[in-house]
Parts: structure tokens; C-alpha cells; sequence
């Protein structure tokens, strides 16, 4: 069997191998109550992943999404008070905004995603950091629990952050592959300049997709919010990178077209059982940055589609 017919089914099987290695190592690490308590920790990371797949899928990248999420933390905290549970609507509002301004400025002033998000991402923190006075802020306790209770609440065993992601993640497989929409993400990350030709409105696609990676990370931020009862504008500082390599380790390659919500799926529970992993051996927390970098340049060695880049700069 060739690599090219392997390569697809590579995401799954090391989570397989991940699972059986760490589970040799700690018994305790299969327990089912160990297994959901792993996977309702990782369901910010994972939205925030969820929403960066588009940016990617389409062959871009969205280096905003751990400012906004930082940023939605402040707005929720300092919302909840006077809007109750309104606050999650001006949340959602400002990530989408956020993130079809970076789709924008790619698409219109031309301006390479890695730089219009990047930029974008300075303006959320600086947003935060106004909000806030440069310092954490916190909810009372009693408005965040008549308002966002549910989110962190439990049901039938399983914690409601599960279900959260579970929806948001069927809701994204539907615009993936039930929608026009869908589609057109497919071809213009399969080959731009093919979509175009095509009369597809790439610019148009792009800011959606852009748009829709700044709501889930502002979903992801409400969740961190609503978790830590408060907000900061570095409260979800480290996140960034795990994101970006949930979304690569998963099979979805910086070239765009291939993989999708479903592979991030995977690539996050990967991310979970390398972090608990690291957990268990003791490595010190200043190094799992560099551990994940090193997969980082690892999964994009093994996911990137050579063909689209010739010429590497």
C-alpha cells in the first residue's frame, strides 16, 4: 500500500497509537470518567480549532483567533452585568466582525492572512486591554449562573462543554458538506485561480470563511469566560499554537482543499492525549510550547501539498 493511500487514514491511527501508549504508560489515563473529563478540558481549544479549519481549508491561516478569544473574555465580563445573557449575542458579533475584517483585508487590500490577522489580533488585544484597565476581571457569580450556568453544567455524566462542541461540530460538517457554501470552500482551496474561472465570488467566500473562524473563537472565548468566571486579555495565552496543529496533525494542510471540521476532530484529541501525555511524564511547562512546535513543523512536512508550492519562500 502506497503512502498517498495511507496519508488519509494517518490522523486516526496516531490517536490510536497515542491512546494505546499513554494507556500502557498510566492505566488510569483509559478510565472512562478520565477519557470525558480529557475531552470536556480540550472543548475551547477545539472550537477555537473548529473555526481556524475554514481559514486553512481555504489555504489561508488565522493568527487572530487566540486575541479574540482573549478579547470575547473581557466583552462577556463586562457585559454579563447589563445585558444577562445577551452578552454571548455581542460576543458572537464582535468575533464575526473581527474576523470578516482580517477577510477583507486579505481579499480587497490584498494583504497575505498570515499579516491581516496577525494585525488583527493586535487590535483585539488592545481592545481587551481597554475594556479591562489592563488587569483580570471577574463575574459574579450569581449573574454568570442565571445567565451561562448551562454551559458548564452537567448531563447525564457528561459535561455540557461536550455537547457544545458536539453541536457547533455537526452544525460546521452541515456547511461543510450539505451547502453550496461547502462546496465553494472546497474549490477555492483545492485551486484558487480554478474557482475563479469558474465565476465563483472568491473574495466573497474568503470573508466568510474568516468571519466564521473569528465567531468560533469568540465562542471559544465565552466558553473560557464562563469556565474561569472572568476574563483577561491573556487569559487564553498558549492557545494559538495547539490550535494551528490541531487543525494541521488532523489533515487539514496549510494548501488548503483537502481534510475539514471532521479531521480537527481528530487532530484536537490528539493535541489532548500529547498534553496529557506530557503531563504524565512531568515535562515542564515551558516545553510543551516547543513540543508542539516541533509537531507543528512536523505535521506540515508530512500535510502539505508540494504541487501548490513550488517555490518555497
Amino acid at each position: 500500500m502506497s503512502l498517498e493511500r495511507i496519508k488519509p487514514h494517518l490522523p486516526w491511527i496516531t490517536l490510536l497509537v497515542l491512546v494505546l501508549i499513554v494507556g500502557i504508560a498510566d492505566s488510569n489515563f483509559l478510565r472512562p470518567q478520565n477519557l470525558m473529563a480529557m475531552v470536556a478540558d480540550i472543548m475551547p481549544l477545539f472550537i477555537m480549532a473548529l473555526g481556524m479549519t475554514f481559514a486553512i481549508y481555504i489555504g489561508g491561516i488565522d493568527l487572530s483567533a487566540q486575541s479574540v478569544a482573549n478579547m470575547t473574555t473581557v466583552v462577556a465580563t463586562v457585559a454579563l452585568p447589563t445585558f444577562g445573557i445577551s452578552a454571548a449575542l455581542i460576543c458572537i458579533v464582535a468575533g464575526l466582525t473581527f474576523g470578516a475584517v482580517s477577510g477583507f483585508i486579505t481579499t480587497r487590500l490584498l494583504v497575505p492572512s498570515f499579516v491581516s490577522t496577525l494585525a488583527i489580533g493586535g487590535v483585539a488585544y488592545s481592545t481587551a486591554q481597554y475594556l479591562s484597565g489592563q488587569r483580570a476581571l471577574y463575574m459574579d457569580a450569581t449573574l454568570r449562573d442565571n445567565s451561562f450556568g448551562w454551559m458548564v453544567g452537567n448531563s447525564f455524566g457528561i459535561s455540557h462543554e461536550i455537547f457544545i462542541g458536539a453541536a457547533l461540530l455537526l452544525i460546521m460538517l452541515f456547511l461543510q458538506h450539505r451547502t453550496t457554501f461547502g462546496r465553494a470552500l472546497k474549490a477555492v482551496g483545492a485551486g484558487e485561480l480554478a474557482a475563479v474561472a469558474s465565476g465563483l465570488s472568491v473574495a466573497r467566500i474568503k470573508i466568510i470563511a474568516f468571519a466564521l473562524s473569528g465567531m468560533l473563537a469568540a465562542i471559544a472565548g465565552l466558553l473560557f469566560a464562563v469556565k474561569l468566571s472572568g476574563g483577561s486579555p491573556t487569559l487564553a495565552n498558549g492557545f494559538l499554537l495547539p490550535a494551528i496543529v490541531a487543525v494541521l496533525v488532523g489533515g487539514t494542510p496549510l494548501t488548503g482543499g483537502v481534510g475539514g471540521v471532521l479531521n480537527t476532530l481528530i487532530g484536537t484529541l490528539i493535541v489532548a492525549v500529547i498534553r496529557s501525555s506530557m503531563l504524565y511524564f512531568e515535562i515542564d511547562a515551558t516545553m510543551q510550547q516547543m513540543v508542539f512546535g516541533i509537531i507543528l513543523i512536523v505535521a506540515i512536512a508530512a500535510t502539505i501539498d508540494r504541487s501548490k508550492m513550488r517555490i518555497v519562500k
